[in-house]
């Protein structure tokens, strides 16, 4: 017997969509301020950190629609509802953040072929200790707006790789400014571009992250750490309460919305629809304190096929 839980995303949903508005404007202005001053200053780092900011807003606006999509109720059409928007977005989000990476790649290879970059070493310092403290503080915002949501996390994740990314410019232009007082200009101009591939480094693990997590889902993967406690321990009370034997258990999350199925093969005729409901209604009870709209579907059979 089969159902969902009571929640009501509804709050849920329009904090999320706070959350992606203010990554939207953050990134628009921010990222067209490093863009600008890196094609003045001639600064391919701070050029790659901007199209890296710019590049988000197209992301954002996906993530936009799937925040919509996935809070749209059951229909004829989608009976299920549409939760398998959120997972897509956060893996379309971490694949083009992978791309943006690989630009920032090929852009600094080219560079040092070319022979290097004389930048500006004052301008690397003042940019980056700007650019990662304005990184950080859009990332808490975001944060702080819509912390059980899954798009307004893949924002943070974003945001907090570009303030890792902002800092490892600061941290090159001290370099950069320590060779050329010891009169190493020629080494030194290779400080922009080296810093473009420490930084891809540094940060490609977190669209990785975004990727896996969100393949991990389409693919309707076991949930894992807390989730996966959570269930377990929910599913253990449950059986301790009506003397039940162990359980067969499937569950799987998508976006906002997890799957739950719990199969306990059990003697014949000791059991009646109406002990199925009460041993549902219980398990449901226990993941109600769960930030996520539950469907599960409790099982009780006498028949070891049906088990399996």
């Amino acid at each position: 017997m089969s159902g969902g839980g009571v929640r009501d995303p509804s709050d849920e949903a329009r904090r999320e969509t706070r959350a992606l508005v203010v990554s939207i404007v953050a990134s628009g202005l921010i990222g067209l301020a490093a863009a600008a001053w890196g094609v003045l200053a001639q600064a391919d780092v701070l050029v790659f950190d901007g199209i890296y900011m710019l590049a988000g807003i197209a992301l954002v606006a996906v993530s936009l629609l799937a925040s919509r999509a996935a809070s749209a109720p059951p229909s004829p059409r989608f009976p299920f509802g549409r939760s398998a928007a959120t997972p897509l977005a956060v893996a379309v989000q971490g694949a083009a953040l992978l791309g943006a990476l690989l630009y920032g790649v090929v852009s600094a290879i080219a560079t040092i072929v070319a022979g290097g970059s004389p930048v500006s070493a004052t301008v690397l310092i003042v940019y980056g200790v700007a650019s990662a403290g304005a990184s950080w503080l859009v990332a808490t915002v975001v944060a702080r707006t819509a912390p059980g949501s899954e798009l307004a996390g893949a924002e943070v994740v974003a945001w907090r790789s570009g303030a890792v990314l902002s800092l490892v410019v600061a941290v090159g232009g001290v370099v950069a400014a320590v060779l050329r007082s010891a009169g190493q200009n020629d080494v030194a101009v290779y400080v922009d571009p080296a810093l473009v591939l420490v930084a891809v480094a540094l940060v490609v693990h977190l669209p990785v992250r975004l990727v896996r997590d969100g393949m991990h889902e389409l693919l309707e993967g076991a949930p894992s750490g807390a989730l996966a406690t959570a269930l377990d321990d929910a599913v253990a009370r449950t059986r301790t309460e009506f003397d039940l034997p162990e359980p067969a258990v499937r569950a799987t999350k998508l976006g906002r919305r997890m799957y739950v199925e719990v199969t306990f093969l059990v003697p014949e005729h000791r059991w009646e629809v109406d002990d199925e409901d009460a041993v549902r209604r219980a398990l449901l009870t226990r993941l109600g304190a769960l930030p996520l709209d539950v469907w599960a579907t409790v099982e009780l059979t006498t028949d070891t096929t049906l088990a399996d």
